[in-house]
């Protein structure tokens, strides 16, 4: 009998020390655990369970766990004790504020008694954002439903929506292409304008603007946003190159057409056919060349040099000068049916100095662009560089301002630069009183004769301030006027001494 005691003591304690173990691997389940009986009665809940629920052990399921038709959300523990089987896979129901995704087991207690394990995972968060998503494919589901069905009611409707979509898509691209040119000044927004208006089209293009204002910066734009946009490109600069090599450079040659010519060769007409090719300084050509030039134009067509056959071809004429055509015209230099055939979209580049509000915007390119190159630690423009900037007549244009900028970067010897780093080329910008005169005379029927004067006074006033280092007592002496008077010009006109003191 002792023998049976001690066995029975020893079998109880094995079986607490189980159910200790047990117990304390589901208190630190993550997932919630309830322990239901065969009366439908909780018998446990982890800490997991009780902190979304409530602690409802001893209470019945079906007050917690049921619908209001009294129908369980969760499986019936006595259908589950009966049928002995675990639950394959996972189910979802939702228990009061709570979305819990389930699984359960039946098993027996040590007691005999049935239970079934039900072990849960709160899912609350992922159903909210599942019926978000649904409500929004619901929406968009109507939306397109309803656009669609616009669309059926009017052929002329959807064609015309499509053409929305071209032109808004072609716009979006011209706007990439453009913001390749820097600054927000009205004359480059209405440049930017032209080139958005005229780039669809096949038309000849002549470019005309001063040395240095972006030439074939425009032509590259405007081959960027036209049709022929993937097809090939060329640039040829007509100053560069000895007439006669121009001329079989561009229309090919025929064996034997000249000592040298050992066979036939394509010129860049014919290799760039379907593209678009671009004629820099076209103003510089001799007549030969400009009635060849003129037979592609008005033709479509080239004769290779020795031959005699012509050859048709489809190329996108883009022209450029700094020339004034219609001068070299009336001087007998240039031939006006080319001229004409030329200067079907004419598209102007403003000089530099009639779009200062662009220098800024410029001067802090090219500072970014050559820091990079040079590895210089250059990130501010001092305000007495950027009046001087504003203050220079840049002849020479953009470019002359890329060089300035390049050169004083890679001369700067900390992080800003100064006047020491700030050369200016003295021979291209200081032209003379004729050249002046001539200046201001171009602004006849482009300006008022007041912005004229204003223009001039702003000139004389900023050379006087530049040539005394700022001392505005000195510059309204020499200029015989007040200096209160001066100081409300020097306002008007954005001027300040104190920037360009050394």
């Amino acid at each position: 009998m002792d023998t049976l005691n001690l066995e029975l003591r020893k079998t109880k304690e094995e079986i607490d020390r189980l159910v200790r173990n047990w117990r304390a691997l589901l208190d630190v389940m993550p997932e919630m655990v309830v322990l239901i009986r065969e009366d439908c009665v909780i018998e446990y809940m982890n800490p997991s369970a009780i902190n979304v629920f409530g602690d409802l052990c001893r209470q019945e399921c079906r007050k917690n766990f049921c619908n209001a038709d009294d129908r369980c959300k969760l499986y019936c523990p006595i259908t589950l004790s009966a049928s002995g089987k675990r639950k394959s896979g996972l189910e979802e129901t939702r228990i009061g504020d709570v979305d819990v995704e389930y699984s359960y087991v039946p098993f027996q207690g040590y007691l005999g008694d049935r239970l079934v394990m039900i072990v849960m995972r709160d899912i609350t968060e992922r159903k909210h954002h599942e019926r978000e998503l649904s409500s929004f494919h619901n929406n968009i589901e109507e939306i397109l439903q309803q656009k669609i069905g616009e669309l059926k009611e009017s052929e002329k409707t959807q064609q015309n929506l499509f053409r929305e979509i071209n032109v808004l898509k072609r716009k979006l691209q011209n706007k990439d292409q453009a913001d390749e040119m820097i600054g927000t000044s009205r004359k480059m927004r209405e440049l930017r304008e032209m080139i958005d208006q005229v780039a669809g089209s096949d038309a000849t293009i002549l470019i005309t603007g001063e040395s240095g204002t972006g030439k074939e910066l425009v032509a590259n734009l405007i081959r960027k946003c036209s049709a022929r946009a993937d097809k090939a490109f060329l640039k040829v600069n007509c100053n560069s190159i000895n007439d006669n090599l121009l001329e079989s450079d561009l229309f090919g040659y025929e064996k034997g057409a000249f000592t040298g010519a050992g066979g036939r060769k394509k010129g860049k007409f014919e290799i760039v056919d379907g593209g678009t090719i671009f004629l820099d300084e076209i103003g510089d050509i001799s007549p030969k060349m400009q009635s060849s030039l003129l037979r592609v134009l008005q033709n479509g067509e080239v004769i290779r040099v020795g031959g005699n056959s012509p050859i048709n071809v489809d190329v996108r004429v883009i022209a450029a000068t700094n020339v004034e055509l219609a001068k070299a015209v009336q001087d007998g230099v240039f031939r006006l049916d080319l001229y004409y055939r030329l200067n079907i979209i004419n598209i102007i580049i403003p000089a530099l100095r009639e779009r200062k509000e662009d220098i800024v915007d410029l001067a802090t390119f090219f500072v970014k662009r050559y820091r990079e190159a040079f590895k210089k630690d250059v990130d501010f423009l001092p305000d007495s560089i950027i009046s001087r900037l504003l203050m220079h007549d840049w002849p020479g244009n953009v470019r002359e301002l890329e060089n300035v900028i390049q050169r004083a970067v890679l001369m700067c010897k900390n992080s800003v630069i100064t006047e020491n780093e700030l050369i200016f080329d003295t021979k291209a910008s200081s032209p003379s009183t004729n050249d002046y005169l001539t200046q201001v005379c171009h602004q006849f029927g482009k300006k008022s004769l007041k912005d004229i004067i204003a223009d001039f006074e702003k000139e004389i006033i900023g050379n006087c301030l530049q040539k005394n280092e700022g001392n505005v007592q000195v510059a309204a002496n020499e200029l015989k006027v007040g200096k209160t008077g001066l100081y409300d010009k020097m306002k008007r006109f954005g001027l300040s001494g104190k920037i360009i003191k050394s």
